[in-house]
């Protein structure tokens, strides 16, 4: 430390701190990126029609209309059905 009890914080360590504040950044952006994959059609079981006690993707809170879902890829059919349904809340 110096007179004024400040710490030397000189140009490399300035530096330093800068490029691992920037890995971070990268790192972070890239785990939230994984995490908003979509699911594939497979993995969900999905199906172009309803499944049982009337559930349909266009009743699921994961639906976006007109044709697509929050969590599995591609083109949905809203009379749809898969396995990762969820009731829309009322």
């Amino acid at each position: 430390m110096n007179e004024n009890n400040i710490p030397n914080a000189s140009r490399r360590n300035m530096l330093r701190a800068g490029a691992a504040m920037a890995i971070a950044g990268v790192v972070a952006q890239s785990t939230i990126a994984q995490a908003q994959q979509k699911m594939a059609k497979n993995m969900v079981m999905y199906q172009e029609s309803p499944g049982a006690n009337g559930q349909k993707c266009r009743l699921c809170a994961a639906f976006q209309p007109p044709s697509g879902c929050s969590m599995v890829a591609g083109t949905i059919n809203p009379e749809g059905w898969c396995g990762a349904f969820m009731p829309k809340s009322t």
